[in-house]
């Protein structure tokens, strides 16, 4: 059986709805929301692919300082209507040439912009749900929005925007968008690049927008197989800079690389200072080629006067999903947050690291016990200062076959969790969620 489909990797069967009952520990009273996942979990039982498998999204409510409820529900697309077919069948229109984009898994990432939660794959439209898991449709900008859109749009804490890209196989390969706070589309523009290449994840600053343009790129002889990308070494490796409002992009070269997730980027003295997981080389023989190097957090630093970039690692450990806290979204900022990362179907452990990188990159860590494994966490407001908070995260329990809700406390990872919400269900491991403060 492939990797993707063994141990915590493997799909769950049923959609639910309970009130969880066991809670170790205590949930902290002021903690009013919504903490949501999304993952593949593929309806059929089978996908070729761990980004192949049907969006399941899976959501604990907390409210004075009790668990509500949790549910899991399917993001219902075309491809959860269709179980088994072929993504490509459904959506390409033979007669016009053209790509449905409301053809999507939706199995990766959830944010909230002006009101609605959408359901995000970067290969097409993104789907709105309501918090209560249901899905309403594809939402595409009232019409504005003509190709696919990032799993990974970033909202603007000083103006609410919402900014983001779309990329596809044909020109232009690549497009920037702007939304305002209140939802309507106020930008589209291409931007040049060569060819299709992956990009899963860009940054933003408070003045620009920052895309990586990488050597995993399109192969057409792969794209029948259904995972048509690939590592190239003759296509190079840049990030380019443009202005949030649009315009020229400048393009920076960097050592060859790929990188899945940024952590952030910040701005000062005309120097662009952006951190991430770099991965040395991605899927040289394709996507089953896991040979590629330890995923570990990287800072490069652009000089826009200069024309220069300085790079560095900043530290060995194999990490992946960084995240800050959303308020600090492409601001100065100091503390950041990552998952252990491992290819094995079932780990010995998970541990959870904040970076503190005012400090060198020093990190504290958060062990969990044996046989107990997270994705991403995520980071929820408190009260007070900056780094007070929470941090929230899925984690299976191997022993028990099932999984709870943790909820850390970010400035103090070395302490015991704050409280474990037990669920009795398992939650596959999955990409990446959000906090969305209230309840419906």
């Amino acid at each position: 059986m492939s990797l993707h489909l063994m141990g915590n990797n493997a799909p769950v069967t049923e959609e639910v709805t309970l009130e969880p009952a066991e809670v170790a520990g205590a949930i902290p009273a002021e903690l009013h929301g919504v903490y949501l996942r999304n993952g593949p979990n593929p309806r059929t039982g089978w996908s070729p692919h761990y980004f192949a498998g049907d969006g399941m999204v899976h959501a604990v409510a907390l409210e004075g300082g009790r668990a509500r409820w949790y549910r899991n529900r399917y993001v219902r697309t075309p491809l959860y209507e269709h179980p088994g077919q072929s993504r490509f069948a459904l959506a390409f229109d033979q007669v016009s040439g053209r790509m449905d984009y409301r053809v999507t898994t939706a199995n990766t990432h959830l944010v909230g912009h002006a009101g609605r939660l959408l359901a995000l794959e970067e290969g097409g439209f993104p789907y709105e749900i309501t918090p209560e898991l249901e899905t309403v449709g594809p939402y595409t900008f009232g019409g504005a929005l003509r190709t696919p859109m990032t799993a990974h749009p970033k909202v603007c804490p000083a103006t609410g925007e919402l900014v983001f890209f779309g990329s596809r196989l044909r020109p232009p390969y690549l497009t920037y968008y702007r939304a305002a706070p209140t939802g309507e589309l106020l930008q589209a523009q291409a931007v040049e690049v060569p060819r299709a290449a992956m990009m899963h994840d860009f940054a933003i600053t408070g003045e620009h927008a920052i895309f990586m343009d990488l050597p995993v790129v399109f192969d057409p002889a792969m794209a029948a197989a259904g995972l048509p990308w690939r590592w190239d070494d003759g296509h190079g490796a840049r990030f380019g800079v443009m202005r949030r409002g649009g315009g020229p992009v400048r393009w920076f070269d960097v050592e060859p690389c790929y990188v899945w997730h940024t952590m952030n980027a910040a701005e000062a003295g005309g120097v662009i200072t952006i951190v991430g997981c770099r991965v040395p080389v991605l899927w040289r023989e394709g996507p089953q080629d896991m040979g590629g190097g330890v995923s570990a957090l990287h800072e490069w630093r652009l000089d826009l006067a200069a024309g220069t970039v300085a790079e560095r690692r900043l530290d060995d450990a194999a990490v992946e999903y960084p995240r800050v806290a959303d308020a600090e979204v492409g601001q100065p900022y100091r503390f950041g947050y990552v998952t252990s990362f491992s290819l094995e179907a079932e780990p010995e452990r998970s541990e959870i690291y904040r970076y503190d990188l005012d400090a060198g990159a020093a990190r504290e860590v958060h062990r969990l016990p044996a046989g107990h494994t997270c994705g991403e966490a995520v980071f929820v407001p408190g009260g007070g200062a900056a780094g007070d908070g929470y941090l929230m995260t899925f984690v299976h329990d191997r022993a028990r076959g099932d999984s709870y809700l943790a909820i850390l406390d970010a400035a103090d990872l070395s302490a015991r969790p704050i409280a474990q919400v037990h669920l009795p269900v398992r939650v596959p491991a999955g990409f990446h969620g959000s906090w969305l403060p209230g309840l419906p």
